[in-house]
C-alpha cells in the first residue's frame, strides 16, 4: 500500500512539471523584444522550460522570483529567490525590477509571465505608505486566522502593486500569461493574486475580510483600505477594462489533471479510483472528520463503495492555528484521519502538497497504514495528543512517515488518497 500511495503522488506531481506542459502553449517571437517576468513556486522550472522551447536566435531575456531553495540556473532569463509564505525584502526588490521591465515595453515587443502558486508573497511590492514590515505583519496575521487562500488574496491585491491586475496596466505590450493552478476552482485571479487578470473584488471587501476574520493590521494598512473604499485610490482593473484585449491568460496545469494522473496508478493495479473533488476547502481536520466518515460508510456497508477503492481529492484546506506544534495543512488533514479511524484495518492514506512542502516544515507531506498506528499506539503515541498541539510533523516523525520530496517545482494544490483494501 505504501508503494501504491507515494507512487501515485509521484504521478500527481509529475502531471504538473511545466517541463512537459509549457512548449505547446508558446508563440511565435513577436516583432520585437520578448520579455519573461514570472513569480511563484514554479517560477524556475517555468522558465527553464521558455528557454528551453524558445527558438535560439530570437531575443528572449527577464526576471522570475521563486521561493528560496527553489531556485534553477538559467541562461537568459534571471532567477530570484525571496521569501514564502511570508514576503520580505528580496521579494520587494524583484517584483520592483519586473514591474520596471512591464513599463519598458511598448505593443511590437511580447511579455510571457510566468504565475504559479506562492506568487502572492514572492510577487510583494506594497502600495506606498504601507512598508514592507507592515505587510508582513498583515500576511502573519491573516495566515494564522484560518482564512482561505482567496480571501487573504483579496487583501494582498490591495495592498500591492504588481498584483490584481496591475502587472498588465503597468504596460503596452501583449501579455501572455501561463499559469499553474494551486486554487480551488482554478480562478486565475486568485493565482498569485492575479497579477495578469481582471480582479472582481474590492477595497470594501478586503476590509470585510479583516473584519470577519478578526485580523488586527497596522495602521498603515488600515489608512490604506479604507481610504481606497472612499474611493481616494484607483480601484484594481475590472473585467470591461480594454486593456485585457491584449491579454491571453491560459491555465496550463490545474489540480484536476494531476488527480486523475494519480488515479491511473491504481487502476492499473486493478484498484478502483473515486476522484472526490479537485476544490475541497475548509478547516482540515474537520475536512478529515467527514472522509473518516465516509471510510467507516464503506467498511460497514459497502456503501456508496465497495474496497477495494482509492478514494481522491485535491484542494487546499486550512488550519486555524491553536498549539505550538510544527507542521502543515496536508499532515493535520492526515493526523485527524488517524485520530478518528484509530487502528482500523485494511485502511492506509496519503496527503501532500504537490509543490513538495507542506506548512513550515522541510516535509511534502505524510503516510500512514493501519500497521503503523497500531505499532504507535503501543508505544503510547496517540494522535490525538498531537492533533490537540497542532503537532502533525511530530507525530509523523515519529511514525517514520513524514514524505519528503524536495521543492517539486511546481505546485497544482494538495494531493490526498485514502486506500482502502
Amino acid at each position: 500500500m505504501q508503494t501504491l500511495l507515494l507512487e501515485s503522488f509521484q504521478a500527481a506531481v509529475a502531471a504538473a512539471d511545466p517541463l512537459c506542459v509549457i512548449a505547446a502553449h508558446l508563440p511565435s517571437p513577436p516583432k520585437g523584444r520578448t520579455v519573461v517576468v514570472g513569480a511563484g513556486k514554479a517560477a524556475a522550472s517555468m522558465a527553464r522550460a521558455v528557454e528551453n522551447a524558445w527558438p535560439a536566435d530570437a531575443p528572449l531575456s527577464g526576471v522570475v522570483v521563486t521561493r528560496y531553495r527553489h531556485g534553477l540556473p538559467l541562461s537568459r532569463i534571471r532567477c530570484l529567490e525571496a521569501a514564502h509564505p511570508v514576503p520580505d525584502s528580496a521579494g520587494e526588490d524583484a517584483s520592483r525590477e519586473i514591474l520596471a521591465l512591464a513599463r519598458e515595453l511598448g505593443p511590437d515587443d511580447l511579455m510571457i509571465a510566468l504565475v504559479s502558486g506562492g506568487g502572492s508573497s514572492l510577487l510583494s511590492l506594497p502600495v506606498p505608505g504601507v512598508s514592507m514590515d507592515d505587510l508582513k505583519a498583515v500576511t502573519q496575521a491573516l495566515l494564522r486566522s484560518g482564512a482561505p487562500i482567496e480571501s487573504m488574496n483579496v487583501v494582498r491585491k490591495h495592498l500591492s502593486q504588481v498584483q490584481g491586475g496591475r502587472l498588465v496596466a503597468a504596460t503596452r505590450a501583449p501579455v501572455l500569461g501561463l499559469i499553474i493552478s494551486d486554487v480551488a476552482g482554478d480562478d486565475p485571479s486568485a493565482i498569485a493574486s492575479g497579477p495578469t487578470v481582471a480582479d472582481p473584488s474590492t477595497y470594501a471587501d478586503a476590509l470585510a475580510i479583516l473584519a470577519r476574520y478578526e485580523v488586527d493590521t497596522p495602521e498603515s494598512v488600515a489608512a490604506w483600505l479604507q481610504a481606497g473604499a472612499a474611493g481616494e485610490h484607483t480601484e484594481t482593473p475590472k473585467a470591461d477594462d480594454p486593456l485585457f484585449q491584449r491579454v491571453d491568460n491560459r491555465m496550463i496545469a490545474t489540480a484536476q489533471q494531476s488527480l486523475q494522473a494519480g488515479a491511473a496508478v491504481f487502476e492499473r493495479a486493478g484498484i478502483r479510483t473515486v476522484v472526490l473533488g479537485d476544490t475541497v476547502t475548509g478547516e482540515a481536520r474537520e475536512v478529515a472528520k467527514v472522509y473518516a466518515a465516509l471510510v467507516r460508510q464503506i467498511v460497514r456497508f459497502q456503501q456508496p463503495f465497495t474496497a477495494p477503492v482509492a478514494l481522491i481529492s485535491g484542494g487546499e484546506c486550512t488550519v486555524t492555528v491553536k498549539g505550538s506544534g510544527r507542521g502543515g495543512r496536508c499532515t493535520e488533514f492526515l493526523l485527524s484521519l488517524a485520530a478518528e479511524l484509530g487502528d482500523q484495518p485494511g485502511i492506509a492514506a496519503l496527503a501532500a502538497d504537490t509543490d513538495g512542502i507542506d506548512g513550515s516544515e522541510d516535509n511534502a507531506g505524510a503516510w500512514f497504514d493501519s500497521a503503523h498506528l497500531t505499532a504507535a499506539a503501543a508505544r503510547g503515541v496517540t494522535p490525538q495528543s498531537w492533533l490537540d498541539t497542532n503537532d502533525a510533523w511530530g507525530y509523523f516523525d515519529a511514525l517514520g512517515t513524514l514524505v519528503m520530496t524536495g521543492p517539486t517545482l511546481t505546485n497544482v494544490n494538495d494531493y490526498r488518497v485514502i486506500l482502502l483494501t
